[in-house]
C-alpha cells in the first residue's frame, strides 16, 4: 500500500525554552521481558550472562514521521515479537560468548555483520563473504529467504559501543532498517565505558544517539516489490533512535509510537563531586553513545556543554602505555558507520538564583515569549509566574536544553523544519527535589 504523501505538520512546535541544551538519556536496564522499562534511558535487551543467546527475526512494519507521514520499514525484532525500529539494543559483558540466531521472514536473503567483533562464526564455521561466480552477494553468511535461519557467535572481547547491521545488499537492507546497537560492558562494570577508572559514569545518565536516514522513494519501491536505482538515492528524513522530533522526546514505549520504542530525552542532575554536599553529591559524568548508520556525516551538537571523547569504534582513546588521549569536542562529527563514546558534565557554573540574580534586567511579562517547557523563572528549581492563559509542561523548575544536528538540512522531514534528529536534556534540580 502507498503510505507516504506530501508533508504536513502533525504537532505545533512552539518550543521556546529559556535555557537550552541536550544529550539523549540512556539508563542501562537488564532485560527481562517481565521488567517494566524506564520511561527515559536505554532499554537493554540482555540475555543470560555469561554467554547470552539472542534470537532476532526480520519483520516488516510502519513507523510514524513528524510530518504526519508513515513509512514502510524492515527491522530486526527480539524473538518472535512484532516489528520494531530500530532493532533491540543488545547488551552483553566483555568476555561473553554471544550467540545470535537470525530468523528471516523476508522474501530475500538477509544476514548480520558485527563490525568490531573478531572471529565471528556462522553455523559453527568461520563466517565468510558469499559469492555467486565473481560477484559478491553478501559480506557474510545469510539466512535464506522466506524462513531461513543462520546462527552467529563471537566472543565480545572488547568493551565499547558497536553497530550490528545487515551485510547483504547493505545499500538497501541497512537503509530499510536492518540495524541496531550492541553495547559491550567492560570487566570493570556496567558503570564504566572502558577498563579505565576515568571512564566511570553515572548509570542513570547513559544515553544513546543512534542516527539514521530515509529516502522515502526507496522504501516505496521495496514495499511495492520494485527495483530502486541507487543513483537517485536522496534522504529526505533523518532520525534519532528511530524517531524524529518532537516524537524523540516522548517516553520509551510511548503508546502512540507502537513500533518505535526508544525515546531520546535525557534526564540528569547537575554534576557535583563535593562529598561534603551529602545528598547532592553527584560525582560522575554522564555518557553518550553515538552511532551513525547513515551514508553521510552527522555533526551532532549537545548545547550547553562540551563532551570529552573517550572512545571511538570500540577503542578507548589511550596511548600504548595507557596514557589518556581523550579530547574535548563542541560537536560530535560522526562519520558513516562510526561510533563515539563521549562523557560530559553539566553544572550550574554561575550558581544564579533569586539571591544571586542574573546581571541583566529581565523584561516585563508582556515582552516575553513563554515556551511550553519554561517554568516562568530563569533559575534552576524555581517556578515563576506565568501570564494568564499560559500553560507549561515544566514540573519543578527544571531546565530543558536542546541538542541537534548542526547540518541544518538534516533537522527536517521532507522539508518541514525543526524536526529530525533533535532532542532535549532535562536538568532536574539537585536532590532533594519535588520532581516526578
Amino acid at each position: 500500500m502507498y503510505r507516504f504523501h506530501l508533508p504536513w505538520m502533525r504537532w505545533g512546535l512552539v518550543l521556546v525554552v529559556a535555557t537550552l541544551l541536550f544529550v539523549p538519556s540512556l539508563t542501562n536496564v537488564p532485560t527481562a521481558a517481565a521488567q517494566t522499562p524506564p520511561k527515559v534511558g536505554i532499554v537493554c535487551t540482555s540475555g543470560t550472562s555469561p554467554n547470552p543467546t539472542f534470537t532476532l527475526t526480520t519483520q516488516t512494519g510502519y513507523i510514524n514521521l513528524p510530518d504526519g507521514n508513515t513509512m514502510f520499514m524492515w527491522g530486526y525484532s527480539a524473538g518472535g515479537a512484532a516489528f520494531q525500529h530500530p532493532g533491540p539494543v543488545l547488551c552483553v559483558n566483555q568476555g561473553d560468548t554471544v550467540t545470535i540466531v537470525l530468523h528471516n521472514t523476508l522474501a530475500e536473503p538477509v544476514s548480520i555483520v558485527f563490525p568490531g567483533q573478531e572471529n565471528v562464526l556462522a553455523d559453527g564455521l568461520a563466517a565468510q563473504p558469499q559469492m555467486t561466480g565473481a560477484t559478491l552477494t553478501s559480506l557474510t553468511n545469510v539466512a535464506a529467504a522466506n524462513g531461513g535461519t543462520v546462527t552467529y557467535s563471537f566472543v565480545a572481547a572488547n568493551p565499547g559501543t558497536f553497530i550490528y547491521e545487515s551485510g547483504t545488499e547493505p545499500q538497501k537492507q541497512v537503509r530499510m532498517g536492518l540495524f541496531g546497537a550492541l553495547i559491550v560492558h567492560p570487566t570493570m562494570g556496567a558503570n564504566f565505558a572502558y577498563n579505565r577508572a576515568d571512564s566511570q559514569f553515572t548509570p542513570t545518565e547513559e544515553f544513546m544517539v543512534l542516527l539514521s536516514e530515509i529516502d522515502p522513494y526507496q522504501h516505496q519501491a521495496a514495499e511495492l516489490g520494485k527495483a530502486f536505482d541507487m543513483n537517485t538515492y536522496h534522504p529526505r528524513y533523518w532520525l534519532i533512535n528511530g524517531r524524529g522530533f518532537p516524537d524523540s522526546i516522548a517516553d520509551n514505549y510511548a503508546a502512540f509510537l507502537p513500533s518505535q520504542p526508544y525515546g531520546a530525552l535525557a534526564r540528569i542532575h547537575p554534576f557535583n563531586n563535593n562529598v561534603a554536599a551529602g545528598i547532592n553529591y553527584h560525582p560522575y559524568p554522564g555518557l553518550a553513545r553515538y552511532l551513525n548508520v547513515g551514508t553521510e556525516d552527522f555533526p551532532f551538537h549537545p548545547h550547553g556543554n562540551n563532551g570529552v571523547v573517550i572512545g571511538r569504534d570500540g577503542h578507548p582513546l589511550e596511548g600504548a602505555t595507557g596514557q589518556d588521549l581523550s579530547f574535548e569536542k563542541y560537536a560530535i562529527n560522526l562519520g558513516p558507520s562510526q561510533t563515539w563514546d563521549v562523557i560530559f558534565k553539566w553544572y550550574d557554573a554561575e550558581g544564579y538564583s533569586a539571591a544571586n540574580p542574573v546581571p541583566v534586567t529581565v523584561p516585563q511579562v508582556a515582552n516575553q515569549n513563554f515556551g511550553m517547557f519554561y517554568s516562568g523563572s530563569p533559575y534552576l528549581g524555581t517556578s515563576g509566574t506565568l501570564p494568564p492563559g499560559a500553560s507549561t509542561k515544566n514540573q519543578c523548575g527544571e531546565y530543558y536544553i536542546i541538542s541537534h544536528n548542526h547540518a541544518l538540512y538534516q533537522i527536517t522531514s521532507w522539508g518541514v523544519t525543526m524536526t529530525g534528529p533533535i532532542t532535549y536534556m532535562r536538568v532536574d534540580p539537585p536532590f532533594p527535589n519535588t520532581c516526578q
